[in-house]
């Protein structure tokens, strides 16, 4: 059974269809001024549209390099491309590295050197993100900037007409005059070091400014730290230098075993000042996990500022520099300079000097070239070159005891093993030669009565004899060394002054919050001053309706409410006592006090 009823009016589908046909033939055709009576949409071409230009291209990338998003999109890239600089050895870190990987990595190493991973904080595709970033930041602050100022000229803007529509709200009923209510608040709001004056009936008062200062002070301290990296890397200088105890160092150039500085650096600023090194004082510990830690690492030096400066003592520690006019000297490692003496065939001494060599290890098991160029002669008088491959340790575990290595970082047993050469060891082939190491293209191995290579381990004080009379040498003692690095960085100062600035304007930005508080005082209807209070805040917070309670509890002291109205504090749109909003047409034009100040923020809500 069906509960559909049909209508015996309505035509039926044969009917309307030669309706339609009707209708069709007897409606005008009105052309293209029929068209314009049409509410369907019409399609603009882009072809009417006027071009942009050079003028309005360059504004519109202006806009997209100064907006934030841009700015953050260049810091991560930043970011990013500090990674190949950590990953990959630097050419102006340690060339030897960068050499050693190359040879190691023969396949990605063209690739690397293209793109400029071997010296990435000097390439240009991370000078082209350092300077966008640059730039990027200047033209965010700047305008910012004046807008900040301007604010800080302006005064807080006058109450909307309904403050129960903002987000904290209280009211009472008072005895006390609206003049004198509205001087009460003014006072009040200007000891918690608001910003308030008196706008028509009410008082208007703002807090926070700070947080917008911290704002810019952090943009201001990232570009104080990127002026100061760019200057730290263009005047910047820096060399290591290896000391024997009893010797020193002048800084001029020729006195660095290594030298590195920036593009700008003039070698003839150098800070004038040398120094000696009195000894190097280390100790260990001696038992327990940390056998072998060191416990007292520093070099005692003696220093002089200028040509003739006064002497001064000093002590060198880890992470402690000695500063001289703004140069730091770090102490950055220490090892071990056998003393040894050579003697001719004729029992001449040609030779005597403490010989620095290279630890291998954290006990400072050292290897090393000991090299004798001028003086020699052989057991008939000719001139020669001697040359000796040195494995010394400062704590032999004793003949038949492992291998030749040290026990403990002291020199508690030192053993020094030689093998010597005789020949031609290449000074004045033009090549740079490495004093750490031996060239034996040119040189002739010694050997003992057996035929064997001649090598033999040495205790302080004992003597090896080189075969057919060419002489011996002998290990006299163990003198330390300590390896230094002199280093000159201007704008260090301003960079650590930005990190701090930084720090802090973010904090400020983070926690300070922007806050606007209005007390309205008006007579009533009855005769009894009502008193409205509102806060709106930047943001959301459950602290605004907190601070307006307290506010609004200072204010009862000098505006106490009514026996028949008790004060309340409301956190939303209003309370159940507040009016009802008007309709939508008058909320429109009521919703803000006509002022020439700047309406609330949010009043229209």
């Amino acid at each position: 059974m069906s509960n559909t009823k049909s209508n015996p009016s309505a035509p039926s589908a044969p009917e309307r269809e030669a309706r339609d046909e009707r209708d069709g033939e007897n409606t005008p055709d009105h052309g293209a001024a029929g068209s314009h009576l049409s509410t369907a949409p019409s399609e603009e071409s882009s072809a009417g549209l006027p071009a942009m230009g050079v003028i309005g291209w360059a504004r519109w990338f202006w806009r997209q390099l100064t907006s934030m998003r841009v700015a953050l999109i260049l810091l991560f890239l930043l970011s990013l491309g500090a990674i190949p600089g950590s990953l990959i050895p630097q050419n102006s870190v340690d060339e030897l590295k960068v050499e050693n990987f190359k040879k190691a990595h023969t396949t990605v190493s063209p690739i690397y050197e293209k793109l400029q991973f071997f010296d990435v904080y000097s390439s240009v595709w991370f000078s082209a993100i350092y300077i966008l970033l640059f730039i990027s930041l200047i033209g965010c602050i700047v305008p910012r900037t004046g807008q900040f100022v301007g604010q800080l000229r302006s005064r807080p803007p006058g109450a909307p007409k309904r403050l129960t529509r903002l987000p904290a709200y209280t009211t009472w009923r008072t005895g006390a005059e609206p003049e004198q209510v509205r001087e009460a608040a003014l006072a009040m709001m200007r000891k918690r070091r608001y910003r308030a004056h008196t706008v028509g009936d009410a008082v208007a008062a703002e807090k926070g400014y700070l947080r917008e200062a911290g704002n810019l002070v952090f943009h201001i301290a990232l570009i104080v730290m990127l002026v100061a990296f760019a200057v730290g890397q263009l005047y910047k200088s820096e060399g290591g230098k290896l000391v024997v105890e009893g010797d020193g160092f002048s800084n001029t150039l020729t006195q660095y075993d290594d030298f590195k500085s920036g593009s700008l650096f003039d070698t003839d600023s150098f800070a004038p000042f040398s120094f000696k090194l009195d000894n190097f004082v280390g100790t260990y510990e001696r038992s327990g996990p940390q056998r072998g830690t060191p416990r007292t690492y520093e070099a005692h030096v003696t220093y002089e500022k200028g040509a003739y400066g006064k002497s001064q003592k000093g002590v060198i520690r880890v992470n402690e520099p000695l500063v001289i006019d703004g140069t730091k000297v770090y102490l950055n490692a220490h090892g071990y300079a056998p003393i040894v003496s050579v003697k001719d065939g004729k029992g001449k001494e040609v030779y005597r000097s403490a010989v620095p060599l290279l630890p291998i290890d954290n006990n400072v098991t050292s290897s090393g070239a000991i090299k004798v160029f001028d003086g020699y002669r052989d057991k008939n008088g000719k001139k020669t070159q001697l040359g000796f491959q040195a494995f010394f340790v400062p704590t032999f575990a004793g003949n038949g005891k492992g291998t030749m290595f040290s026990q403990f970082p002291a020199a508690d047993m030192p053993v020094l093993a030689l093998n010597g050469f005789h020949g031609y060891l290449g000074p004045d082939s033009g090549l740079a030669q490495n004093v750490y190491q031996l060239d034996k293209s040119k040189m002739t191995e010694f050997k003992d009565a057996d035929g064997k290579q001649l090598k033999q381990r040495l205790l302080v004080g004992e003597t090896m004899k080189l075969p057919d009379g060419a002489g011996s040498i002998t290990f006299e003692g163990v003198q330390e060394w300590a390896s230094f690095q002199i280093t000159e960085q201007p704008a260090s100062g301003w960079a650590l002054t930005g990190a701090v600035a930084a720090i802090a304007g973010l904090a400020g930005s983070l926690f300070i919050q922007r806050r606007r508080v209005w007390v309205r005082a008006v007579r009533g209807a009855d005769g009894v001053t009502v008193v409205e209070m509102a806060g709106l805040g930047r943001s959301e917070s459950a602290k605004l309706p907190e601070e307006l309670a307290d506010l609004a509890g200072t204010l009862i002291e000098s505006a106490p409410p009514k026996p028949d109205a008790e004060p309340g504090t409301e956190s939303g749109t209003g309370s159940d006592s507040s009016p009802e909003p008007d309709s939508d047409s008058d909320s429109d034009s009521d919703s803000v006090e006509e002022s020439s100040e700047e309406p609330a923020e949010g009043a229209e809500k």
